[in-house]
């Protein structure tokens, strides 16, 4: 297994650099089931941000891209099995992807909760606080 950093797999998505897109689609062809890469959850919510505020995708390309990443052999997502039950939910508790995977990487810590600025997140995910 190959663990790869935000900006291969965002280069994967995004071709707005040719030759890092060429290079990333390379490094991708050749894994396989027995030599998959692993996308940690940090990477995952690297490139949730980058895509959606810096690109602009909307949040169905996103989720679209992580149904592809855990419907295949080729990648092993951590908090794989959290997140496809979340994509499993209604879109209106589906949503802050991003901060789910900072909640579960916590949690997975032994933390009881996890604090934020974030309203929306603190509403719509359990172990997450507002801070106040």
């Amino acid at each position: 297994m190959i663990g790869i950093d935000t900006n291969v797999l965002v280069r994967l998505v995004a071709p707005d650099d040719e030759h890092q897109n060429g290079m990333a689609r390379a490094f991708f062809a050749e894994r396989t089931p027995a030599d998959p890469a692993f996308v940690g959850s940090v990477v995952l919510a690297e490139t949730i941000w980058v895509l959606r505020r810096r690109l602009g995708y909307s949040r169905d390309a996103v989720e679209g891209l992580v149904r592809s990443l855990l419907s295949s052999d080729d990648f092993v997502l951590e908090h794989g099995d959290e997140l496809a039950e979340l994509l499993d939910k209604p879109a209106s508790e589906r949503s802050q992807l991003a901060d789910h995977l900072i909640a579960w990487s916590a949690e997975k810590m032994g933390c009881t909760r996890t604090v934020t600025f974030d309203r929306r997140a603190a509403r719509l995910i359990p172990s997450m606080e507002l801070l106040a």
